[in-house]
């Protein structure tokens, strides 16, 4: 079972990525914001290698791949706490597509637990596997497996998701029954809508243990990976929902609030975010057409695995560039 969701669903939703604070600047507009986004983006890490294995400039399309990072190194991103876990996990995957004809962009989610190859390994492993190689080799699974040319690469780690919600005064999140994960410490004990500050909302985006309290007993929710991932969508679409309006009414919060992510965007040695953030300007005013990659169950190995499902290579094919809009999801 899934958190209730009491905001309507849109056929188009924002983009739920961080780099997009800087987006929010340019559809306002204010000059003084603007300035304060440059001097920020000045200071944005770039990632090395990455851009010697992004695809050539399409004439039609470009395609950022978003990736949501798990950073253990300063210990628990929920907590604070030290701990033994060290390195960057991969838990979201995403490519944005932005039609250079028409100024539309449109997203896909690529599930972490997709089994292909990854470049430099014998046999198969879950996509998200390629990451701890390192950005470039998960560009490189990217475009070799699914075909998807990547020419731009953003990287969020989710202690920016914290830090953003902290800086925003929290985020509402409305759940239909008490829920709780003992894993990430996420507990809500009364139903309803809820304000959750920046640990319990990465507490929620974080679960993959997610229960809830249905009919006197504690049932998990059966879906996994695939619920968190649903709930991750949503959470980030309500905080750049909550953004949005505080920026909407005061302007010059945009700069406090990138100001607030720190270091936790990452993006490739090319690309110029506020250059980026002008040209998508219209598709973020418009919201985004969303897509979900068709996938089916399987277990290789003993190992619990995604594969492509019917419907996917129409999907692919228009990330890829060279196929119509399928419906979207």
């Amino acid at each position: 079972m899934l958190a209730l969701d009491t905001t309507p669903l849109p056929r188009r939703r924002r983009l739920p990525t961080f780099l997009m604070v800087a987006l929010l600047v340019t559809v306002v507009g204010a000059a003084g914001v603007l300035i304060a986004a440059k001097r920020t983006v000045n200071a944005v890490s770039r990632v090395p290698l990455v851009a010697d294995v992004l695809s050539p400039t399409s004439s039609n399309i470009d395609n950022y791949l978003l990736v949501g990072s798990d950073s253990r190194a300063a210990g628990d991103p929920n907590t604070g706490e030290s701990g033994g876990v060290s390195g960057n996990r991969s838990d979201t995957i995403m490519v944005m597509r932005y039609d250079k004809d028409t100024g539309e962009a449109s997203l896909l989610s690529i599930p972490r637990d997709l089994y292909v190859s990854v470049p430099g390994h014998d046999g198969k492993r879950r996509i998200n596997a390629a990451f701890n190689d390192g950005p470039d080799r998960l560009v490189q699974t990217v475009q070799q497996e699914l075909g998807i040319p990547v020419h731009h690469y953003v990287e969020i780690d989710f202690s920016g998701f914290k830090s953003l919600v902290d800086a925003l005064g929290g985020v509402q999140i409305c759940f239909m029954y008490p829920t709780k994960d003992d894993n990430t410490g996420l507990n809500i004990t009364v139903p309803g809508c809820q304000l959750l500050d920046g640990t319990q909302a990465l507490a929620y985006a974080r679960s993959r243990h997610y229960e809830e309290f249905i009919d006197g007993e504690w049932k998990t929710d059966p879906t996994s990976d695939l619920g968190r991932s649903k709930r991750q969508r949503d959470f980030v679409n309500r905080t750049m929902q909550t953004a949005l309006a505080q920026i909407k009414t005061n302007p010059f919060r945009a700069g406090q609030l990138i100001e607030s992510m720190g270091t936790a965007l990452r993006v490739d040695e090319d690309m110029d975010p506020v250059g980026a953030a002008s040209s998508l300007r219209s598709a973020v005013d418009a919201g985004l057409l969303t897509y979900s990659l068709p996938v089916v169950g399987e277990t290789i190995d003993g190992n619990a695995v995604l594969l492509l499902g019917d419907g996917a290579e129409a999907v692919l094919s228009y990330f890829r560039g060279d196929g119509p809009p399928p419906p979207a999801a």
